[in-house]
């Protein structure tokens, strides 16, 4: 690597970094998922600017999802599962935006993923207050027996959920 490609690319990565695109959880949890798309990719023995051709994205986003820099919506996570032919909601999984349930045969955040009458904002919220209300049930489990008031519940979750796009 050149001198200026590797100041260029140290610059790149200070700047995305103080711009806040990237940060610890994002890189921690889409590590796999980058590296399980660049496997399945060179497995399919597709050129990075081949694979963003077909799924209709730019190649250098392409590979900030590889690298996991970037977090994709879970239509392009769609897309990306039928140009690789492997399973959308294996991808999702892996891009945690998914969490498995063994013995379930479907799943909420899979039903909000799929309804095409939401758009990615919506659904990103929808998926966030359900999983605030996963993490509340957890938390009262741990905690003693105390009977939860709706009103109650109402609060910690208004906190998670996005104004609606105006359409």
């Amino acid at each position: 690597m050149t001198p200026a490609r590797a100041s260029s690319k140290k610059a790149s990565k200070a700047a995305a970094k103080a711009s806040g695109k990237t940060g610890k959880a994002v890189v921690g949890s889409l590590g796999t998922l980058g590296d399980y798309l660049k496997e399945q990719r060179l497995g399919a023995q597709l050129s990075l600017r081949q694979l963003a051709d077909q799924v209709g994205v730019s190649n250098p986003y392409l590979s900030q999802i590889e690298r996991g820099l970037r977090r994709p919506s879970a239509e392009v996570l769609q897309q990306l599962a039928r140009a690789l032919r492997v399973s959308a909601e294996q991808l999702y999984v892996r891009a945690g935006i998914v969490h498995p349930d063994p013995g379930q045969p479907g799943s909420v955040e899979l039903a909000i993923l799929a309804d095409t009458a939401l758009t990615e904002r919506q659904k990103h919220s929808l998926l966030d207050v359900h999983a605030s209300f996963l993490a509340l049930n957890e938390r009262d489990a741990a905690a003693p027996a105390r009977p939860a008031e709706p009103a109650d519940l109402l609060e910690e979750t208004v906190d998670h959920v996005d104004e609606p796009d105006e359409q």
